[in-house]
Formats: structure tokens, sequence, C-alpha cells
């Protein structure tokens, strides 16, 4: 997808509206449709000042474009002198705690070192739903299955006993955990989301996940709701191959709802490696589809708020539905093209060929330049490192 001039100088005018501020602005509800969303972002009138405008100009000025490309992914880590490598020689956005990185990295402070090495602040994200997809169990105690958790306990009760987990986590270097699980689902238990869902009631799944994003809030940490647009309802597990989920008009009242009702939460999304009928190009899934993007940007496909918070995909690296299709290098210009925020994958490896690839993608034109700055300017943003315009 190439955004038009217009749209794009409008994308990064929603962006720098929020500069000074360094907290997800809110938008109005746009009118619901039933219609597909085109595969180019809203346009929207700007509301940005000179100084605003010459503010964020500034902040962008003092990365390289490969500095900037590098801001807007994320890699997971083995240990410290794999992240320290990572950070020094590239400048990476994030990196990314997984079963295998060495808990070192948390529990001796090790992380503090590696943050000191980027010149941004770097994120350090997590998966810790609780129940089965738990990194730091053994750190920080052991949490019930979202599933358990909406039958045992209230929204009230979660968000107190959330808000103790995220100040554990951030006490560990943690700055954002890619949890809540919004995913709407009835299947069983062991199944790829089975228990990970809160409920097969999207209202109860509202209720439990904006506690979760409240509670992470509080705590001064970033928290990502997955996996957009639904996976509740999906055919299989994208670890192992290609998903798909029902007709997107069949996940209206349903799968789309909790994104819907918590856009404006202040939680950043996750688009899962989901092919939808009704929305993505056949063998595209959406986290590299620019007419899902589109829906979560616009809204108006879904009947919800423009989204301009930050979009990460799902791993691009070690999951069959994208590794089957494309390679790393393939996947990753594949989705900032299509308008993610931040790609995400397991290894360090591939970084510097990634890199290389993004940057050529710029300076022949398939990814817009101004599109990478609205994107390097979300990221400040959502880690609070945005201008104070």
């Amino acid at each position: 997808m190439r955004l038009v001039p217009g749209i794009v100088i409008a994308v990064t005018a929603l962006v720098l509206s929020g500069c000074s501020s360094g907290q997800h602005s809110s938008t109005e509800s746009a009118p619901p449709s039933s219609g597909s969303p085109s595969s180019s972002t809203a346009a929207a009138p700007s509301t940005t000042t000179p100084a605003q405008q010459d503010c964020a100009a500034g902040y962008l000025a003092q990365f390289t474009l490969r500095q900037k490309l590098a801001q807007l992914l994320t890699v997971g880590v083995t240990g410290e002198a794999d992240a320290e490598n990572v950070v020094n020689a590239e400048q990476i956005g994030g990196i990314f705690i997984g079963s295998w990185t060495d808990k070192a990295m948390l529990t001796q402070h090790q992380v503090d070192a590696v943050r000191k090495a980027s010149r941004i602040p770097l994120m350090v994200t997590i998966d810790e739903e609780g129940g089965r997809v738990s990194r730091a169990k053994d750190l920080i105690g052991v949490a019930p299955s979202a599933r358990v958790i909406a039958q045992t306990m209230s929204p009230d009760e979660f968000y107190t006993f959330s808000l103790d987990r995220a100040q554990k986590l951030k006490a560990l270097g943690v700055t954002v955990d890619f949890a809540p699980d919004v995913d709407v689902s009835s299947q069983p238990d062991d199944s790829v989301i089975g228990d990970r869902s809160f409920s097969d009631d999207p209202d109860v799944v509202v209720q439990y996940a904006d506690a979760f994003i409240r509670a992470f809030k509080d705590a001064g940490l970033g928290s990502v709701m997955k996996h957009f647009p639904g996976h509740g309802s999906g055919s299989g597990d994208s670890h192992t191959g290609a998903v798909h989920t029902p007709p997107l008009d069949q996940m209206q009242d349903k799968d789309l709802v909790p994104f819907r009702k918590l856009v404006d939460s202040g939680a950043a999304v996750m688009v899962g490696h989901l092919d939808v009928p009704g929305l993505t190009t056949s063998n595209v899934p959406a986290s590299i589809s620019p007419q899902a993007m589109a829906l979560l940007r616009q809204g108006t496909g879904y009947g919800a708020a423009p989204f301009d918070g930050v979009i990460f995909t799902d791993d691009l690296g070690g999951m069959a539905a994208i590794t089957n299709r494309m390679s790393i290098e393939d996947a990753v210009e594949a989705a900032l093209v299509a308008g993610a925020d931040n790609a995400l994958w397991i290894t360090t490896d591939a970084v510097p060929k990634v890199l290389d690839r993004l940057v050529a993608a710029v300076n022949s034109g398939r990814l817009p330049g101004a599109q990478v700055d609205a994107s390097v300017l979300r990221m400040a943003r959502f880690k609070g490192s945005a201008p104070r315009c």
C-alpha cells in the first residue's frame, strides 16, 4: 500500500497533536459502516500548530533513516549480550523477553545495562497473560487463566490483582506487556485461544480487559490488546499454519466488540495472522494486510472511533502462518507498508538484513518516509519519549 500525500500528512498530524502529552489522544466515534474499509488511512483535518510541527521535526531529526526504521522493530533476545549487541549496533526500538530468554535479564537487572546502550527509551516487552501464557510466573507468581479469572473474580478484584502484577513486572524492568487477550471464544480450554479468552460474551471480555488495561496504565506500563480483528473463532493455530476466521460481517457483533469498545483505552493493538473473508486479500493475513490496518485506523468498517495508537504485528518469525509464506525481510516490509507501526519477531540475527530491506523500501518509495515518521512518533508517544511541544 502506498499512501497518497494528503493522507500521509493527515496521519502525521494526528500523531503530532498528541506529542505534548505523551499519551494517546482521544478520538470521536465514527459512524458505523457495513462496508469494508479502503486500503488507505482515513484523512482528517490538521489541528497541529507550526510550533508543534517544528517540535516533532526536531525529534525526528536526531535519527538517521536506518535508526528511524529500527525504532519500528521489536525482537526477541536470548540474554544480556544478545540484547546489548543489537541495541548498540542498530538502536533497535524494543526487545522481547521470551520463554527462551535468560531470566537474569530481569532478576539481576541486566536489562538496565541494555537500556543504557539505547539513545531512546527502550521497550522491554513480555507475554504475561497468566494461565498458559506466562513468561514471568516464576518471578511474580502464578496467575489463573483469563477464563478462570472471569469466573472467580469481579472486574474490580481483577484490577487490584493486575495492578500488583504490573508493579512487579515494572520492578523487574518490563515496560510493555503483550496482553490482554481480548479474543471472544468458546473454544475448549486447551485450544489455541481457549482459556486465554475471558469469555464467549464480548461484554464480559470488555469488562475484564478494561480492568487489566487500567491497572497497567496506573502502574506505568503499556498494554497491548490482541489479536485483531479476532482469533476466538479461528480455524486453527497460526503457530502451525494458516488460520481462517468467519467472514467480517459475522465478526461485527462478537469478535470486534472488544476492540470497538476499548479503542480509546490507551492500549496498543496487536494484529493477528488471520485470513478474514470480506476483509483481507486471499493468502494475505491481517498482520500484513492494508485492509486490516485501515479497518483499525479508520474504524468506519466496524463502527469504532479511529485508532491512532500503536499497531504491533504478531510474531513474524516463528509462526507458520507467516513463515510458510515468506521470509522475515518480506514479512516485515509487508507489515510496515500495510500500516503497522511495529514489527515483532523472536530473534536478532535478521535485524541487519531487515533494516537493509526497509531502507531500500523507503528509498524506492514502497514505504513512504512520512508514514515511517508517523510510526516513529506513535512509538515515542507509547514509550513516553515523545517531545513535549
